[in-house]
Parts: structure tokens; sequence; C-alpha cells
């Protein structure tokens, strides 16, 4: 059946925004996130308590917009919700989560500047060192780990 598709949609020609928009109408949606674990001067990790998560800490991060590029999505997300300043360089990880058809990516970063302003998501912020974090995922204490890990070699 599949080949049989395939056939038909190579004999069609549409062009690419027709394609585009087929596949988009027929395929299966994901939110794409992204996360970050930006460091200050010290090494500590920026954690933001958000008003709405069941651990109040985590880490910061967001959604993309349509035609945003991951690290501009990161650096926004944290503005908006912060008025802090970060620069997002390396890529991390890519994490999906079947149960809620999401693909995160996560990066690492520096903070740059701003000052904090609480916002409706996040009402404080902090930096932590490894030894003081607060309650967390467990999947964030993993990539938290990783970062720090990889920056002491």
């Amino acid at each position: 059946m599949k080949t049989i598709l395939a056939q038909i949609w190579k004999a069609l020609h549409l062009p690419k925004g027709a394609q585009l928009f087929a596949m988009r109408f027929m395929q299966d949606q994901f939110l794409v996130g992204v996360t970050g674990i930006i460091l200050n001067d010290k090494k500590e990790i920026l954690l933001f308590k958000h008003t709405y998560r069941a651990h109040a800490w985590s880490l910061p991060g967001g959604y993309l917009k349509s035609g945003e590029h991951p690290r501009e999505a990161l650096e926004r997300e944290i503005k908006e919700e912060s008025g802090l300043v970060v620069s997002v360089d390396e890529s991390l990880k890519t994490r999906t989560d079947r149960e809620t058809a999401r693909l995160d990516l996560c990066y690492t970063g520096i903070l740059i500047g701003g000052d904090f302003v609480p916002s409706h998501e996040v009402s404080e912020y902090g930096f932590f060192s490894q030894d003081r974090l607060p309650l967390l995922r467990i999947n964030q204490v993993f990539l938290i780990n990783e970062v720090l890990k990889s920056s002491k070699q």
C-alpha cells in the first residue's frame, strides 16, 4: 500500500508548498521543545521556579515557534519568562516523549546578563551548584550531570 501511495505522490509533481501542506495534514504532529542548561561563571546551573509544575524548580525551556531555530527559541523563552539574557551554545541531547508526541532538544549555554523580572510562568530563579540542587525530575538531573561531567574534563 505504501509503495502505491509513493508512486502516486511522485507522479503528481506537486509544488513544494502543496507537498508540505499535504504532509502536515497526513502525518502525526509533534511539539518541539527546547531545554537549556545555562551556567554562570561559577559553573552553577540556572533553574526557574515555575508556577505551573508539580516540581516547582526546573531547567528553563519552552516550545519553538514556526521558522525559529531551537537556539533562538531557548534564548527567547528565557528572556520572555525571566528577563535574563543568555547565549545558547552547543546541542547536548535530543529526547522524545512518545506519550505526549514531543521532541525535546537540550542545549547548553551561558548567562550574559539582564535583570530578573517575575512572569506568570516563573516566580523565582536561582543559580545552584550541583550539591545544592533543589528537587528536580530525574531526567533533568541526568542532563545536568552530563554537562558538569564534560566541563570538568
